[in-house]
């Protein structure tokens, strides 16, 4: 059951992603509902951080469970509400032709004509549906508190566990599916285009958790045609605290390859502009979450010292922090893997070291599973390495059932 749990905390997770992403908010700040959702936001993330302690106390607790099996139904209604905008969105740019509206959040809206009845009655259908969520939302919300939910408890949910620091390394073994899209950074990196109007080109890649950016990153800077055009590559791993004087420190660190002791970011930045002026350097900046503009100016304030052609990778699930931090037109988004991808990358995990008779057998089953991690690599890489120790149907189709 925990294996199973485990897809529903994730899951979670990829919801308040999507919340937060660009196209979405900016439907709904055109129809004016977008504080109800920055209140769904809020409230699934508090939900988030109980989960753990739920998972713990549902087989001992009925209601908890009952609590757990309700959040999952309401959590798919709300992804579904926000996969019938988007099909609305391609709908209306096929029909529209290019006089419409160039957003494909705007032929959400009724700005480039008469409002058709299909379209009315769209919005009404999606009315009535935000409005039923928000209510089934805050009463799951109230039953958290009801229930004696705990936050920070640990558990087995990957969802919300503590992130640990990135590195640069990585099994490209290991990768499925991303070929295309390291081709498309690495050819935006090395471009002239990048480097016309900056000295240093900032790229900022965009995804929800568990899509697979820090991987893609990692193949992007352990690339020989990355290693050969800069003189220098360093990888920072920024998460929540966009500490400058501490990524300051990191980047120099890594350049010298020797602690530094300088404790004021004077010192930093000027020991820094020293160690980059006139080279070309390849600057991952991973997991990054500030919306502080000022920040990243005083942070990037040394870099311009660098020779021509230099850049900086930033990995973020937030679209505005990508558009704070990229100097190109637009941020590189990062989309779920195929069925087939998807499945690949768990076969290849789980069945490790288990002879072919017993992956025919689990391959049917694998094969659910595997669909049902909607494209993330991440909770693929999980699942196998949870199931890969049982050889028996029982717990597969626990959870691929």
């Amino acid at each position: 059951m925990f294996v199973a749990e485990a897809i529903g905390s994730s899951f979670l997770g990829v919801l308040i992603d999507k919340l937060i992403a660009s196209p979405l908010l900016e439907y709904a700040r055109r129809k004016k509902i977008d504080r109800t959702l920055e209140e769904w936001r809020k409230t699934l993330t508090h939900i988030e951080a109980v989960l753990c302690d739920a998972e713990n106390k549902q087989i001992r607790e009925k209601a908890v469970k009952v609590w757990l099996d309700d959040l999952k139904s309401l959590a798919y209604d709300i992804e579904d509400v926000i996969d019938e905008f988007d099909i609305e969105a391609k709908q209306r740019s096929l029909t529209e032709g290019p006089q419409a509206c160039t957003s494909k959040v705007r032929k959400l809206i009724p700005t480039c004509g008469a409002l058709d009845p299909r379209v009315m009655s769209f919005n009404k259908k999606m009315g009535e549906k935000i409005n039923k969520i928000t209510r089934e939302l805050d009463a799951i919300a109230k039953r958290r508190v009801d229930l004696h939910l705990k936050e920070g408890v640990r558990g087995v949910s990957f969802g919300i566990e503590e992130r640990l620091q990135t590195t640069s390394l990585v099994d490209e073994s290991r990768i499925h599916g991303r070929d295309a899209d390291k081709e498309k950074i690495i050819e935006l990196m090395l471009s002239d285009e990048a480097t016309k109007c900056d000295r240093v080109s900032v790229i900022s890649m965009v995804g929800m958790g568990g899509i697979g950016k820090t991987t893609l990153a990692q193949i992007i800077y352990n690339d020989g045609r990355v290693e050969n055009r800069f003189d220098m590559r360093v990888w920072v791993c920024v998460s929540d605290d966009f500490d400058v004087v501490g990524i300051t420190k990191a980047i120099l660190e890594s350049i010298t390859k020797r602690p530094c002791e300088f404790k004021t970011l004077e010192l930093l930045q000027e020991k820094l502009k020293n160690e980059m002026k006139e080279k070309r350097f390849f600057l991952v900046l991973d997991d990054v979450w500030n919306e502080n503009p000022n920040h990243w100016d005083v942070l990037q304030a040394p870099f311009n010292v660098g020779a021509r052609g230099s850049v900086v990778l930033v990995t973020t699930r937030n679209e505005n922090v990508a558009s704070i931090m990229r100097t190109t037109a637009s941020s590189y988004q990062l989309h779920q893997l195929t069925d087939e991808q998807c499945w690949l990358l768990f076969a290849q995990q789980a069945f490790k070291n288990l002879n072919s008779d017993v992956c025919q057998n689990l391959e049917s089953i694998g094969r659910k599973i595997a669909r049902k991690c909607k494209g993330l690599p991440l909770a693929a890489k999980t699942l196998a390495g949870l199931l890969r120790s049982k050889q028996d149907s029982t717990a597969w189709n626990d959870v691929g059932g």
